[in-house]
């Protein structure tokens, strides 16, 4: 496995990285944040969550994007059929 330069944070985390990105003090606690809809679930067919996912999605939930358009999730549910 390679590393990534110091620095770069990669873009599919991990559930424990993605918790911590969030700043949740556990992952039980990323886990509620997940089924209340304030982050998106992991990428389909996947046990990772995409970074940028969780940037919009907190963007959106703590209101600095009030058009952003559909969630991930919605969006999936919209185009995968």
């Amino acid at each position: 496995m390679t590393k990534l330069p110091i620095g770069i944070t990669p873009r599919g985390l991990s559930r424990e990285q993605a918790a911590e990105y969030c700043g949740c003090d556990s992952v039980a606690a990323f886990d509620d944040w997940v089924r209340r809809g304030i982050v998106p679930k992991a990428m389909r067919g996947t046990t990772r969550w995409d970074r940028k996912a969780i940037d919009r999605a907190l963007d959106r939930h703590s209101g600095l994007l009030s058009d952003a358009g559909p969630s991930i999730d919605e969006w999936l549910a919209e185009h995968m059929s």
